[in-house]
Order: structure tokens, then sequence, then C-alpha cells
């Protein structure tokens, strides 16, 4: 019968990646707080998008109309440009983001 090493050789040739520099926690700050701005100019930009594109809009006397309506349709505009960048939006996020990290100069992590 032969024997049987319960160890195994070493393997060469391979290398553990080092992990990315960790930043620091003013820096994570800082990102965030861009992306955060990134975010609600792209809300706002997509509610005075959708403002103007229900403006023409006239709904019939029975279920909708007057007063109430005009004043209420702002918010039903920022509500719904709030939900669409949230769901990821249409990219003025991330382009803002990337411009405002560059004037930082911070480089843009990968995610």
């Amino acid at each position: 019968m032969s024997t049987f090493a319960l160890t195994s050789p070493p393997i060469t040739g391979l290398t553990a990646s080092s992990p990315p520099p960790a930043s620091s926690a003013a820096e994570l700050l800082k990102r965030g707080k861009i992306k955060e701005t990134a975010q609600k100019f792209e809300a706002s930009f997509l509610s005075v998008m959708m403002q103007s594109m229900f403006e023409g809009v006239k709904t019939p006397e029975p279920f909708g109309g007057g007063q109430g309506e005009e004043m209420f349709k702002s918010l039903l505009t920022d509500a719904m440009a709030k939900e669409v960048t949230k769901s990821g939006g249409v990219g003025v996020a991330a382009t803002v983001q990337r411009e405002m990290l560059k004037m930082q100069g911070l480089q843009e992590v990968a995610q």
C-alpha cells in the first residue's frame, strides 16, 4: 500500500489581489453628497420637463379640472420625477455626478 501525504504542496504563481485603498470617511461623505445632489438635479430637470409635457392636457369636468387640479399638478410632476430618478433615471444624474467628481479631483468608482 502506498502512503498519501495529507498536506499539499504550496500553489505558486497566485497572489492575492490587494483591495483598493480605503477611502477616508470625509471622501466617502463627499461622494455620497455628490450622488445625492446629482439625483436631486435630475429629479428637478425631469419635473420641469413633465410640467411642460402636461401643460396642454385637459381632463373632463366630472373627474378633474378646475383650480384644484391646476394647483396640485406641480406636486404630481415632482413626485413622478422623483420616482423616475429613484428607479434609475434617464442618465442625467450619472453624467452630472461624473462631472462633479472631476471638479472635486476625485476619480469615478466602478460600480
